[in-house]
């Protein structure tokens, strides 16, 4: 099955999308077919701050049909960010679309979380993930600590990297959220914090969005 990845926002989590499904279809020596497309990050993180689904979904249309005239047979948007038009955009598409929201609510359902602290971007932590994890409460930092996250997150995704000030962040928030509020897990709510984590050097538990995705789109693509 031809992949169709709606990448480029931003670059830190494409390039991690793409290094999972490589190593997802080599482990099961079955080759990988994908096509991926670039989509601007400020262009995106502006639409998401304004809540204007209209303009995104056509970008969005634009670039699957090009990933359909390629031979794409289905599309995913690399990005948790990128999903705040996720229904609009399903309801549109040509291709199916893997919806990383309904990926991640059976995950947590399927762990049994119940409690679970979220970083990310403004939107996406306000929102509890567009209020689509039904299956857990969702605790977002609150005050600076949610200021700071979204600041520090918005940047490392422009830029691709994380610097030492953005772990302190993300760590010290975290810290709080699992000591003050009695959360059981971190949703990593943005798919750059790839950047940051990982459940083998993090002593507490992780809901990793991004890669439960990208799991979830190779799957679709090998059945």
């Amino acid at each position: 099955m031809h992949i169709g990845l709606t990448g480029g926002i931003g670059p830190a989590a494409t390039d991690f999308y793409y290094r999972r499904l490589i190593s997802t279809f080599a482990s099961e020596k079955i080759p990988l077919e994908l096509t991926m497309v670039h989509a601007d990050a400020p262009t995106l993180l502006g639409h998401l701050a304004t809540n204007d689904d209209a303009a995104q979904v056509a970008i969005y249309m634009r670039l699957t049909h090009r990933l359909a005239s390629a031979g794409a047979e289905c599309v995913a948007v690399t990005s948790i960010a990128g999903h705040f038009c996720i229904d609009a955009f399903k309801a549109a598409s040509p291709l199916p679309v893997i919806d990383m929201i309904v990926e991640v609510d059976q995950v947590v359902e399927r762990r049994g979380l119940r409690r679970i602290g979220i970083l990310g971007t403004r939107t996406v932590m306000e929102t509890r993930f567009y209020g689509g994890v039904t299956s857990a409460e969702i605790v977002p930092p609150r005050g600076r600590d949610l200021d700071d996250v979204h600041q520090a997150y918005v940047t490392m995704a422009a830029a691709g990297v994380v610097t030492a000030e953005q772990r302190t962040i993300y760590a010290a928030v975290c810290q709080r959220l699992l000591e003050e509020n009695d959360v059981e897990a971190i949703m990593l709510g943005g798919t750059d914090l790839a950047l940051a984590f990982n459940q083998q050097t993090t002593d507490f538990q992780l809901v990793d969005c991004a890669g439960i995705h990208a799991d979830a789109i190779a799957r679709w693509a090998m059945r």
